[in-house]
């Protein structure tokens, strides 16, 4: 049986499986193991965890300690009754931006790849090719905020590091306007958003890109990606202190413990903890070398249960309530069998988005695309009972959402 406990309750003899934090804050090669050394806790202390998941079958139990579907189900609640508010306006539908959305991604995958590659070879970061860029994220996400966001979810191992500053970027101009940020400061935050992992290019690939296990140095040198970002751009005139500060800081941990000045609660600044938030969904959902990304569902969930000691609390809250508890492109399965695409969240009744169905459970077959409003009827008859892993069809999520 899986189980949930604090790191307090940890001992040797325990089975490890699953340490409850992001891939990149612990040093270890994997997720699941065996306690059979005090030094083995002590890392595990020292990487700052709080609350770790054990495996009763293979090691010892903790009788009074929730099962992991006693601690989902508790997160969901929470989650569903937290994140209540009005609806924000959409000019477009996700399908009618997603041409327009699909260049403005090519482009800045582009601009990206070419501002770390100055950044590789020491020259200096050329801000102006950076500005019409975030414009035109921010436009697309005027016009419907799933689109980009849903897209960015899609990338490869090998565009990973210049996809991801895109998607932080867009997460940021979304996440910003959302809690009612005025245009500039929206803007800056999304050029901090691109800018975030500048000092990863100073970062050996061999280090940066390695599938096994990170050394206790190595992982010490990706520690110094911030630091080494803001001293590549505190001297270049243009880029603006917003950025700088979410380069140097969003990996800082809202209940200490991050890097690299082990700030926490209000020493860390909005926008920064702002950024962490988005920097974890992202990362946590995209496929990496060494682990395969989450559903956006259960990436909030398991970012939920990392409030307070990594995330602030109420910006998780405003974050989900954002991109909906089941976020644009996420697979779900409804009560009637069927599963489908979420089409366009409903922040006014979060568990009731607007789904394209493709596939039957009951048939066992794929069925003419149709897109049902669960929150009208006739949709209104079916619900959602959980997310869906896209895995298991042979669909490609975005064309359904594209009507393609």
């Amino acid at each position: 049986m899986i189980k949930k406990i604090p790191f307090a309750d940890l001992k040797i003899g325990m089975y490890v499986h699953d340490l409850d934090t992001d891939w990149f804050n612990h040093p270890f090669m994997r997720n699941q193991f065996p306690v059979r050394e005090a030094s083995e806790v002590e890392r595990i202390r020292a990487a700052g965890i709080t609350s770790l998941y054990i495996d009763t079958d293979k090691g010892l139990d903790v009788a009074d300690a929730p099962t992991r579907e006693e601690v989902r189900q508790r997160v969901h609640e929470e989650m569903v009754q937290a994140v209540s508010a009005e609806a924000p306006i959409i000019r477009m539908t996700v399908a009618e931006e997603m041409g327009r959305a699909g260049r403005i991604k090519n482009q800045a995958k582009v601009a990206v790849q070419q501002v770390m590659n100055d950044v590789r070879l020491g020259k200096v970061v050329q801000v102006s090719s950076l500005e019409p860029l975030v414009e035109e994220i921010s436009n697309s996400i005027s016009r419907s905020s799933g689109a980009l966001t849903a897209l960015l979810q899609i990338k490869t191992a090998d565009e990973y590091t210049f996809l991801h500053s895109v998607a932080v970027c867009a997460l940021m101009v979304s996440f910003t306007r959302s809690v009612g940020f005025d245009s500039s400061v929206v803007q800056l935050a999304g050029m901090g958003g691109l800018l975030h992992d500048t000092g990863k290019m100073k970062i050996p690939s061999e280090v940066l890109n390695k599938p096994g296990r990170l050394t206790e140095a190595e992982f010490e040198l990706i520690k110094q990606h911030p630091r080494l970002g803001w001293d590549v751009l505190k001297d270049v005139p243009e880029i603006p202190d917003i950025a700088l500060d979410i380069t140097l800081h969003h990996h800082e941990r809202f209940g200490g413990g991050g890097y690299p000045h082990g700030l926490q609660g209000e020493q860390i600044s909005t926008l920064a903890r702002m950024a962490a938030v988005v920097d974890v969904y992202d990362a946590i959902t995209s496929n990496r070398c060494y682990h395969v990304g989450l559903a956006p569902t259960e990436a909030l969930r398991r970012m939920w249960e990392w409030t307070p000691s990594h995330l602030d609390p109420k910006l998780v809250q405003a974050f989900i309530r954002m991109v909906g508890i089941y976020p644009v492109g996420s697979m779900v399965k409804l009560e009637s069998g069927r599963i489908g695409v979420v089409s366009e969240s409903n922040t006014e009744e979060m568990l009731k988005p607007r789904v394209k169905v493709f596939f039957s459970r009951r048939s066992n077959s794929y069925i003419p695309v149709q897109e049902i409003d669960l929150a009208r009827a006739p949709g209104s008859a079916d619900r959602i009972v959980d997310y869906e892993d896209a895995s298991g069809y042979k669909v490609d999520p975005m064309r359904i959402l594209a009507g393609v």
